[in-house]
């Protein structure tokens, strides 16, 4: 049984943004398994990412998530929002896109077999 204080970071973002996400947290030793989700607004792909990490390194990888899943604003259509029967403007709607939305959880046990 592991005795060092854990977090598991609970990551929810874009689908096409997690492998980069995935890649970076491996690559500095940051444990990650992805789990396809869809859901939101726009029912989009997205990944469910758990990353079982140490306390003193929650910072270290909260500052990895804000660099590989920054938001940005695109334009959708109004026909293609979930609602095209509503009495929708006809000029294309911004939205916010990409992100992330991250729950860190304590860790009463830990065990790795």
């Amino acid at each position: 049984m592991n005795t060092i204080p854990q977090k598991l970071v609970i990551v929810i973002t874009d689908d096409d943004e997690a492998d980069l996400l995935i890649g970076k947290l491996v690559d500095r030793g940051y444990p990650a398994t992805k789990v396809s989700s869809t859901g939101g607004f726009l029912r989009k792909g997205s990944a469910t990412i758990l990353s079982g990490v140490g306390a003193g390194d929650v910072e270290l990888v909260l500052g990895i998530i804000r660099t590989e899943c920054r938001p940005r604003t695109e334009y959708l259509p109004a026909q293609a929002t979930p609602f095209p029967d509503a009495a929708l403007p006809r000029e294309p709607i911004e939205i916010r896109v990409g992100g992330a939305t991250v729950f860190v959880l304590p860790v009463e046990r830990f065990l790795k077999t």
